[in-house]
């Protein structure tokens, strides 16, 4: 699988590989870390099983109602309120209008923003982006689950409460795949994982040998 960003007219000349021949089986109820350093490529092969680009070359395949927090606001529209995003965002996610009403009040419930539920997003912090985009797509049921680096914006009390929830969603057998910085969530969490460097699959094991491998920690004895 290779993708490709150009800028500019001069496309042979500004053209990046941003990944190159990686080839990667998810199995069903995985737990999957996307490991690597700025530059890596993770958050754009995330965005790629996301559907939200497109590969230049190979192919990808996915199974399961997916449901994803790749970039902090997505899919809302800011002159539209809290509560008419909720049934925006629901929509995309692939729920019905049915389904977001019977769960509406569980979702702001999570999100605790309940005073502002009637209020544009425009006007809304990034933290409460989060919370709100978080609690509508855990709300989804989804089979797969795509997770970015935006955990790192909501306040300590709320990443632990989206970090609950995550667990759940692992416990309850659905398929995670996670980027994250944070290595010791990372080895807690989650039981596989790969390392990217440079747009290639460069170590694919158990997320703790990976970590270590990170840290340039000796395998232990």
């Amino acid at each position: 699988m290779a993708s490709r960003a150009v800028r500019g007219r001069r496309a042979e000349a500004d053209s990046f590989t941003a990944l190159d021949g990686v080839d990667l089986e998810v199995r069903e109820g995985e737990t999957l870390a996307l490991l690597g350093f700025n530059g890596s490529g993770k958050s754009t092969l995330l965005k790629c099983i996301s559907g939200v680009l497109t590969p230049d070359e190979g192919t990808i395949g996915v199974r399961g109602r997916l449901a994803g927090l790749i970039e902090v606001g997505a899919g809302f529209h800011p002159d539209l309120t809290g509560r008419e995003n909720v049934f925006l965002n629901g929509a995309i996610l692939g729920m019905t209008e049915a389904q977001i009403r019977a769960r509406f009040d569980e979702i702001v419930a999570f999100s605790e923003i309940e005073q502002f539920i009637d209020t544009e997003v425009k006007f809304y912090s990034s933290g409460m982006f989060l919370r709100l985009a978080f609690a509508v797509a855990v709300h989804t049921d989804p089979e797969v689950f795509l997770v970015d680096e935006i955990l790192a914006v909501g306040d300590e009390p709320f990443q632990k409460k989206c970090i609950t929830r995550i667990k759940e969603l692992r416990d309850e057998g659905r398929t995670l795949v996670i980027v994250s910085h944070d290595l010791d969530m990372v080895a807690k969490l989650c039981s596989r994982a790969v390392l990217l460097e440079k747009g290639r699959l460069v170590a694919d094991s158990s997320a703790d040998a990976v970590v270590r491998q990170m840290r340039g920690e000796p395998e232990p004895a």
